[in-house]
């Protein structure tokens, strides 16, 4: 694939999971980019990620569409929130933490990993079908 400067969401493949789908704007196979892998994730109504970590990675979350329920795991406890377009959630290297979608629309995030890695594991996942590129 060649490293673009300017992306779609159609440009890029579709990692489709029994829970929804990842499309990896930014990573090393579209944009070169070591740091800063940036995507959209969307969740179905009813379904979301369960509790895990990205080791050593920091991640900010981004709701662009619907509302879910975020929960994010510390050391001082567990902070769960009802999250809604236009709020960011920022998780520190390897915070646990998890995303539901509680809404009845598609819940539609901005996800963008310090560096790349979580994206690839993700494509490698025995429960990811990738689509290619629609354009």
């Amino acid at each position: 694939m060649t490293h673009r400067s300017f992306v779609k969401v159609e440009n890029v493949e579709t990692q489709v999971f029994d829970w929804g789908k990842l499309q990896w704007l930014s990573e090393p196979r579209v944009t070169g980019a070591d740091y800063m892998t940036t995507g959209i994730v969307t969740l179905e109504p009813g379904k979301g990620h369960a509790k895990h970590n990205h080791p050593d990675c920091a991640e900010i979350l981004f709701i662009l569409k619907g509302v879910g329920e975020q929960t994010i795991f510390s050391d001082t406890g567990e902070q769960k929130k009802t999250v809604v377009p236009g709020e960011l959630i920022h998780l520190k290297p390897s915070e646990y933490h998890s995303t539901f979608n509680t809404g009845t629309e598609n819940l539609e995030i901005l996800a963008v990993y310090q560096f790349s890695g979580p994206e690839a594991a993700m494509r490698a996942d025995p429960g990811c079908t990738v689509l290619p590129p629609t354009a």
